[in-house]
């Protein structure tokens, strides 16, 4: 909660809004500690045991991706969040890959997320990650909706992947 908490601050400073609307955010971080009692949400630590970063591979989200998308065929990376302290280390990108990794060794062809219909930003990110935009979609009771997939073979920071035998604390 704490990285989430540094990411709403860090996004409101730099003038996106995002995760503060009225009533969005309970419903977002409720939705988060169910991720995370039922071992979806992972995390990279520091070597003094500080979190650095945070994703969760979700349930594919049905709001946005129909049965013509085969749904079951990727892993869907949610609330991916980088500790300031990590800036610069290529960290969200890293965790990527290794989202694609689990993803290959399910034998699933995708990796896959819907992001903030408004933030350009975060949706130019992930295109510079290799993701292509499939489409979006906007429920009128969703603010996200950009949706976005890269193939799971796709591996863009081989100079320093993350592996859980590598980072203990890569654990649900």
């Amino acid at each position: 909660m704490k990285l989430r908490i540094e990411a709403e601050e860090w996004l409101a400073n730099a003038g996106i809004d995002q995760w503060r609307a009225p009533g969005f955010r309970d419903r977002a971080l409720a939705k988060w500690q169910v991720d995370i009692t039922e071992g979806r949400t992972w995390v990279v630590p520091d070597g003094n045991g500080e979190l650095l970063g945070t994703v969760t591979l979700a349930r594919p989200d049905l709001d946005f991706w129909a049965k013509a998308d085969e749904p079951d065929s990727a892993v869907y990376v949610a609330k991916l969040i980088t500790a300031r302290a990590a800036a610069g280390q290529q960290l969200g990108g890293r965790m990527l890959d290794w989202a694609g990794a689990v993803a290959r060794s399910q034998q699933l062809p995708w990796v896959r997320l819907d992001v903030w219909r408004g933030n350009t930003k975060l949706q130019r990110y992930y295109l510079n990650e290799g993701f292509e935009h499939v489409r979006t979609e906007a429920p009128p009771h969703r603010l996200s909706g950009w949706m976005a997939q890269r193939s799971s073979a796709v591996v863009l920071h081989a100079d320093a992947p993350l592996r859980a035998a590598d980072t203990p604390g890569l654990t649900s």
